[in-house]
């Protein structure tokens, strides 16, 4: 075998095992991203799913405690944030207002026993409660999701080709105040 077909063998050799890093690292990207966006879907979903059962709240509450006018403005403002909300980022500004808005909404319920004894109230607190609880899941999910996703862009050497395929590292979806989000609003009865 003469030199200059040794050399060309390497440097298709060398090609082929390039292109099969790029194809390898591409696949691992492309499914990276596509788990980071379904979870995502996932915090969306159960946003969603409280921002459904807020009215019915507001509704009951409004039954027992109509001068709480204030109270049911910022609740109804925090969930259109929250449903209009479309980044991680603002999604997570709008987490420390429906959080602080749905606080205020149960400090009104303590007040007045007979809603405390509302089993439609009842209920919708068990069910928020529960979509807080999935919420968080979620947002651990979707983080976790982001951080292999970030770190696999962002290491050697992968970060020289993950760009020039057009991925980009992914914002996390945290909170201003992690006491706000520390537990779930609930009232205690």
């Amino acid at each position: 075998m003469d030199t200059t077909t040794l050399v060309l063998l390497v440097i298709v050799g060398l090609v082929v095992i390039a292109g099969i890093y790029l194809w390898s690292t591409y696949n691992g990207l492309v499914t990276l991203n596509v788990r980071v966006d379904e979870a995502w879907s996932d915090i969306t979903v159960q946003l969603k799913r409280r921002a459904d059962l807020l009215p019915n709240l507001i509704e009951t509450v409004k039954g027992y405690a109509k001068h709480e006018k204030e109270v049911f403005e910022n609740v109804t403002r925090a969930r259109a944030e929250t449903t209009s909300a479309g980044t991680p980022a603002d999604v997570a500004v709008a987490e420390n207002h429906m959080q602080a808005a749905l606080k205020s909404i149960f400090a009104v319920a303590e007040a007045y026993p007979q809603l405390q004894a509302n089993a439609n109230f009842q209920q919708l607190q068990s069910d928020i409660t529960d979509t807080e609880n999935k919420i968080q899941a979620s947002r651990r999910f979707y983080n976790g999701g982001v951080r292999e996703f970030n770190t696999k862009i962002l290491v050697f050497p992968n970060n020289v080709f993950a760009r020039s395929l057009g991925f980009a590292t992914r914002d996390f979806f945290e909170v201003e105040n992690p006491d706000a989000i520390a537990e779930p609003p609930k009232v205690q009865f």
